[in-house]
């Protein structure tokens, strides 16, 4: 089991703005940030859903490659909402949501550029009925 991960970004509060918008619908929210005298004067958060920060945004260089990274949504809605907040927060159509059978017959997904590249993506494995 993965306990947390993250991205480096370009820029910290530009950033800060997309994953707060883009994640919201999937109820994350910033729960953690590192004071700046721990981190050498760059940003450094903690998004998740209460109580537990588990994904990582920290002000840096980018990593190259680009890192795809899949937020679990708990109905087809979510990510709707996820996509539709992503692209309203600056993010960068990447697939839009719908089925996506070629992963496995239930796989509902949208995916979304930030704004250095990482492809971030919602998906739902449940059928669109519950």
């Amino acid at each position: 089991m993965i306990d947390h991960t993250g991205v480096s970004v370009s820029d910290g509060p530009r950033a800060r703005r997309f994953y707060e918008q883009a994640l919201a619908p999937l109820g994350y929210k910033v729960l953690m940030e590192v004071p700046t005298e721990f981190t050498g004067g760059v940003m450094v958060i903690g998004l998740g859903v209460p109580p537990k920060p588990d994904f990582w945004v920290h002000e840096g260089t980018p990593q190259k490659p680009h890192v795809h990274i899949a937020f679990r949504a708990d109905d087809h809605a979510a990510v709707d909402a996820f996509y539709q907040a992503a692209l309203a927060a600056g993010g960068k159509d990447n697939g839009p949501p719908g089925p996506r059978p070629h992963y496995h017959k239930d796989y509902y997904g949208a995916f979304v550029l930030d704004a250095d590249g990482h492809n971030i993506e919602a998906c739902c494995h449940l059928p669109a009925d519950k």
